[in-house]
């Protein structure tokens, strides 16, 4: 079964479920990773299990394993393979010659397009899904953002869903955060739909290092406690908004999510960072900071950090007047706890 961005979502429903293998390909890794998560949610709650092409390089028999093992608890699974060109044709090769059939196994693969040997693998096949995802333009992104505001229950204007694509450079990856953030800032839900307006995604939009965001940020989610009380008094002398402020946090836990998920069970951060930066999905200046968060928010930490940040958020709309103060309370809690976490690394 073969597809492209034309048709992806007249397809996507009947490849969950007929198809056992997905490749998404092309040069918008950003539409094929958004393909991926399209298929996955179609599929169902699943534990998800992450791999590397490199790692089905070196191990062309993983891919099969993994999509045969049973989950420790029972579970249904989803197989998550990022790789580069043709680097997993071993591996798919021997996951299609496997007798048994297995659990959904999902690949987005950049540097690589419909006429890879990897696609050519499982073009003709019924039980297999090829997507080729081409170059976005304005149209197709602001129509994308549009069906994204209206699942989040947020009500969008043409003008404005237009301003998210062109703002997000038409990655509709960096367009779903925003999306999210807005829902997130206007208490927004398909139960419960909100208009948004310019002035709501000025006051969610991305901020840099110049507005004052970020050295606290990195101060916090890093565990610098020595840093924390200096910090947290310019927050109060800038008057920074609390609410903008904790947007910041809740936006680099989501990447931290992001790249945990690609990191896998890699030791080696340093090649890890040093890739991402190289894909530019982690801007050079970020590199060491992203990696020395990395390092304390994984897994079941980084859970309970995105609960608590949930938690906090609510809790400044809820008394708006103390939001200063609760917000430094929870703050200096978070980095304590990286601090924490920071002692048992060394």
């Amino acid at each position: 079964m073969k597809a492209t961005q034309k048709n992806f979502a007249g397809t996507a429903a009947r490849a969950a479920r007929e198809c056992r293998v997905f490749y998404f390909c092309g040069p918008d890794e950003a539409g094929a990773g958004d393909a991926a998560q399209k298929i996955a949610g179609l599929l169902g709650e699943a534990e998800r299990v992450e791999i590397s092409g490199s790692e089905l390089k070196r191990d062309p028999v993983k891919l099969a394993d993994e999509a045969r093992s049973v989950s420790l608890f029972g579970d249904k699974r989803q197989i998550h393979v990022r790789t580069a060109g043709d680097e997993a044709y071993d591996a798919v090769e021997t996951l299609l010659a496997s007798p048994v059939d297995g659990w959904p196994v999902l690949i987005v693969a950049s540097s690589a397009t419909d006429k890879s040997r990897v696609a050519k693998l499982l073009g003709d096949r019924p039980d297999a899904l090829v997507a080729m995802f081409h170059p976005p333009d304005v149209k197709s992104v602001t129509e994308a953002v549009r069906v994204m505001a209206d699942a989040a229950g947020v009500r969008l204007t043409g003008e404005l869903a237009e301003r998210i694509a062109r703002g997000t450079g038409l990655d509709t990856r960096m367009a779903r955060s925003e999306i999210e953030k807005l829902a997130l800032y206007l208490d927004a839900s398909p139960q419960a739909p909100r208009t948004a307006d310019a002035a709501a995604f000025d006051a969610i939009g991305a901020v840099n290092e110049d507005d004052g965001f970020m050295p606290l940020v990195n101060a916090v989610l890093g565990g610098d406690t020595a840093r924390l009380p200096g910090e947290l008094a310019r927050m109060r002398e800038m008057a920074l908004n609390p609410v903008g402020l904790l947007l910041a946090f809740e936006r680099r836990a989501v990447q931290l999510a992001d790249l945990a998920g690609r990191l896998g069970h890699r030791s080696d951060m340093s090649a890890f960072m040093e890739d991402e930066v190289t894909s530019r999905r982690v801007f050079f200046r970020d590199r060491q900071d992203l990696a020395n968060q990395l390092r304390r928010w994984r897994g079941r930490k980084l859970e309970r950090l995105l609960a608590r940040l949930l938690a906090l958020h609510r809790a400044l709309l809820g008394d708006s007047q103390n939001s200063e103060l609760a917000l430094a309370q929870g703050l200096a809690e978070i980095a304590r706890a990286a601090g924490r976490i920071s002692m048992r690394l060394h």
